[in-house]
């Protein structure tokens, strides 16, 4: 059985819709894809309408943007109900704090690009969708800016950018309670991936597994093997799931979905854990 656990649609920064992206899972081999969107479940129906066309099992999922004195930290959310207030609430807080920061990075990004409008962005998304940098970043490859998403983020777009702008984001602890709250399970991703800028020492792991952190994400194209090797020494240490994801955003990113994968008995193991929603199964 071969499991992804962690893919965009267009119902965030992917571009495809949900459907095609469990599509995209069943052409690759896959058994089972999560589809997790970043601060958004608006692609579960979608995802979930093509599952006895695919054959392809859904996780419903999402990725939470935290941050942790400046850092950013992705946390991802298996099987939470999406109803459930206290979650919604602290998501609802944390997607208007970014669309008020997308607009300030239009407006910073101005003055190089002065045909560049915060309509121009909002094109580039789904309704409904987080708008975020990826958008940004599409609005300048469709005005002929720059040719791509990757030459946005390593000229533009990058944390470090003077053009950036940071944004509220929930804390990990209080975060990882409160996917638990809602019946979910919580996975740090990509906990490792320094090439995507700082991250937090192993304390604030340690912090969030005594919260309930469920697992870490180790397989995955930003963690090199000395990351890897580190992740899953901690895992074990701690106790927590080990998964492996693709990260996949159609052609928004160069990853392929199923290039990394998580075992079937890890996937048994947060099906246990969750009370939210279940897996849909073909």
């Amino acid at each position: 059985m071969r499991i992804d656990l962690h893919t965009h649609s267009l119902a965030s920064d992917g571009t495809q819709p949900p459907g095609d992206v469990l599509r995209a899972g069943r052409d690759a081999g896959l058994d089972v894809v999560a589809l997790t969107d970043h601060d958004t479940t608006s692609g579960w129906d979608e995802a979930a309408s093509v599952v006895e066309e695919t054959g392809v099992a859904l996780v419903r999922g999402m990725e939470m943007s935290c941050a942790h004195r400046g850092i950013g930290i992705h946390l991802l959310a298996y099987l939470h109900d999406p109803a459930d207030a206290g979650l919604r609430a602290e998501i609802e807080h944390a997607r208007q704090s970014r669309e008020s920061r997308a607009r300030r990075i239009v407006e910073r990004l101005q003055e190089p690009f002065p045909d560049l409008t915060y309509d121009t962005v909002l094109a580039q998304a789904r309704e409904g969708a987080t708008i975020g940098r990826p958008h940004i970043a599409d609005a300048l490859v469709s005005l002929g800016a720059l040719p791509d998403r990757n030459a946005v983020f390593r000229d533009y777009l990058h944390d470090g950018s003077p053009y950036y702008v940071s944004h509220y984001a929930p804390d990990p602890v209080e975060a990882v309670r409160l996917v638990i709250a809602a019946g979910g399970v919580p996975v740090m991703a990509h906990p490792f991936a320094a090439k995507r800028g700082r991250v937090v020492d192993d304390a604030v792991i340690e912090a969030m597994a005594e919260a309930g952190l469920a697992g870490l994400e180790i397989d995955h194209r930003d963690h090199d093997p000395r990351q890897r090797a580190h992740g899953a020494a901690m895992a074990r240490s701690l106790r927590l799931l080990q998964t492996g994801s693709s990260d996949y955003h159609g052609d928004g990113k160069l990853n392929r979905i199923g290039e990394h994968t998580t075992a079937p008995g890890v996937l048994e193991q947060i099906e246990d854990r969750a009370s939210g929603v279940p897996v849909l199964r073909p």
